[in-house]
C-alpha cells in the first residue's frame, strides 16, 4: 500500500554521493498522481495544455492527467499499443507503437501520420522509445519486444534486426545509425546533442551505451554504465547532463529512479514501491520529474530542469 511521506526530507530520496544534494529539494516529496494501469510507459509533458500523457501498453491506450484538476481521462484508445512518446519542434506528439509497428505523429488537427513503419519493404519490429535532435530529426529504437507475444502487441516474425534509427526532419528519410546494441531500449541525447545514450537491455548485465553524434552518424560506441543487478529501461537527461534512469525489477530496494553523473557515476536514487519504466521532466519550469512505474505515475519536484529533446 502506497503511503506518501509526511516528513521532510523524504526518506525515499537517497544520497549516493554528496553532489546529489544540490539536485533535490529538502521540502519536496514523492507523490503518487494516479494508478490502475497494467504497464505504464512513455510519459510526455504538454506544457501548453498543462497535462501529462502516459502509455498503458497492454491496455492499448494513452491516458491523460491534468495538472490543474488531477483528473485522469483516456486520450487515445486504441493506441497501437503505444510505448515511448515525445514532442517535435512544432509541439506535435511523436509516438512509438508496438501494435502498429510504426513511429507516428499526431497532427494539430488530431489526424495521425505514419513517419516510419518499413525500411526497404520490411516491417519495423516494435518501435520502443523516441527523442528529437536539435536539427529536428527523430531518433528511435526498434527492438522486438512488442512482437514477441500478445501482451504488449501482436506476435509476429521479426523482419528487421533490432537497431537504432534516424528519421530526417526535412526529407523523412530513414537511416540506420546503430546495429550493435543488444535490445536497444530507452535513449536520450546529452544537453548539447553531441552524445546519444542508449539502454542495452539484452546485455548481461544491462548497460547504458554512449555514442558520439557526428551529424547523421554515430561513432565511438562504448559502455558508459554497467547496471549490475539493476534494470535500466527509459531515462531522460537534465540540463547538467545527469542521467535520470528508470530502475528496478527483482530486488525491491532497486525500484525507482537511479541518477548518474555524466561520467556514469551513481549519485542518487528516488525509491518507489514499483519498478520505474520511464520518466520525463515537466511542469511550468521543467523541474518536476514524472515517473511511470509498473501500475502508477509518481511525481517529484527537483532542483534541476530537464534538457530539451526528450
Amino acid at each position: 500500500m502506497w503511503q506518501e511521506s509526511l516528513r521532510y526530507p523524504d526518506p525515499a530520496i537517497r544520497m549516493l554521493d554528496p553532489r546529489f544534494r544540490s539536485r533535490v529539494l529538502p521540502l519536496a516529496s514523492v507523490e503518487r498522481l494516479f494508478t490502475g494501469m497494467r504497464w505504464a510507459e512513455g510519459p510526455v509533458w504538454f506544457g501548453d495544455h498543462r497535462c501529462l500523457l502516459v502509455s498503458d501498453i497492454p491496455n492499448d491506450r494513452i491516458l491523460r492527467w491534468d495538472e490543474e484538476t488531477g483528473a485522469v481521462s483516456t486520450f487515445r484508445r486504441p493506441s497501437g499499443n503505444a510505448n515511448g512518446n515525445t514532442r517535435d519542434h512544432d509541439g506535435r506528439l511523436i509516438t512509438c507503437e508496438h501494435g502498429g509497428r510504426r513511429v507516428s505523429r499526431t497532427e494539430h488537427d488530431g489526424s495521425i501520420t505514419t513517419l516510419a513503419d518499413r525500411v526497404e519493404g520490411k516491417r519495423l519490429n516494435s518501435p520502443n522509445d523516441v527523442v528529437v535532435h536539435a536539427d529536428g530529426s527523430i531518433w528511435f529504437t526498434d527492438p522486438d519486444f512488442g512482437i514477441a507475444g500478445y501482451y504488449q502487441g501482436e506476435a509476429a516474425p521479426q523482419e528487421m534486426p533490432a537497431c537504432v534509427w534516424r528519421i530526417d526532419g526535412a526529407t523523412g528519410r530513414i537511416t540506420m545509425v546503430a546495429d550493435d546494441v543488444a535490445g536497444p531500449n530507452g535513449l536520450a541525447f546529452s544537453p548539447d546533442f553531441t552524445r546519444l545514450y542508449v539502454i542495452e537491455s539484452r546485455a548481461e548485465p544491462r548497460a547504458i551505451r554512449v555514442f558520439d553524434v557526428a551529424g547523421e552518424r554515430l561513432r565511438n560506441s562504448r559502455v558508459l554504465i554497467s547496471a549490475g543487478p539493476g534494470t535500466p529501461d527509459g531515462f531522460r537527461v537534465d540540463v547538467d547532463g545527469n542521467l535520470w534512469c528508470g530502475w528496478g525489477m527483482g530486488d525491491p530496494e532497486l525500484d525507482g529512479v537511479r541518477v548518474f553523473d555524466p561520467t556514469g557515476e551513481p549519485i542518487g536514487h528516488v525509491a518507489l514501491p514499483e519498478r520505474c519504466a520511464n520518466l520525463c521532466f515537466g511542469g511550468r519550469h521543467r523541474n518536476r520529474l514524472f515517473m511511470a512505474a509498473s501500475h502508477s505515475v509518481y511525481a517529484l519536484y527537483v532542483n534541476t530542469q530537464g534538457a530539451p529533446g526528450g
